[in-house]
């Protein structure tokens, strides 16, 4: 336990100042908890603490979103996160991007095991009907409406909702080499 609460320990260190403080709070509380003997509580400030580097994390995220063309404008969904604690884990961010008479949404999810699912679909693209479009060195499959892609094996892109060509310009604007070095 001592072990788990010096390695939070150190991530707090590396965190912005304003998180910092109440992350290195909640870790100094849990350390004091686990030196009282109070088990419970100690827990319960660790995963405080957990739950305020993932915010951190989900932030870092929203980054990379694209911004809104010129004309639309662009609202990121601050709940994307709560899901993903039912569906095992990891960080997320959405927006939804409205201009033209149309509503294009983009959803990234990171570290999920739900996304290792899908590198069979996109790998195999081509074999389920779909179209396969590059985006740079960043293959991205069409099918029905909605683009997929998969960066680094380990963060999923949807988009959805408006016209394919729209969507993929909008896909095109991120920085899919930045996106890849995210959490690492």
């Amino acid at each position: 336990m001592r072990n788990m609460i010096l390695v939070a320990a150190a991530l707090a260190m590396s965190v912005s100042t304003a998180q910092a403080d109440d992350i290195t709070e909640a870790l100094e509380s849990a350390m004091q908890a686990y030196e009282d003997g109070d088990t419970q509580y100690a827990l319960e400030e660790l995963e405080f603490a957990k739950q305020l580097l993932q915010a951190m994390k989900t932030d870092e995220l929203v980054q990379f979103l694209p911004d809104a063309p010129d004309g639309w404008s662009r609202e990121v969904n601050t709940e994307m996160n709560a899901g993903l604690a039912f569906m095992g884990g990891g960080s997320g961010a959405e927006a939804t991007y409205d201009g033209d008479g149309q509503s294009i949404t983009i959803t990234m999810m990171a570290d999920n095991p739900m996304v290792a699912g899908m590198a069979g679909m996109i790998g195999n693209a081509g074999l389920m009907g779909a179209q396969v479009e590059r985006l740079g060195r960043q293959k991205f499959m069409i099918m029905e409406g909605e683009i997929s892609g998969l960066v680094d094996n380990r963060i999923l892109i949807q988009a959805s909702g408006g016209d394919v060509d729209d969507m993929l310009e909008l896909l095109e604007t991120m920085d899919f080499r930045a996106l890849g070095k995210f959490g690492t």
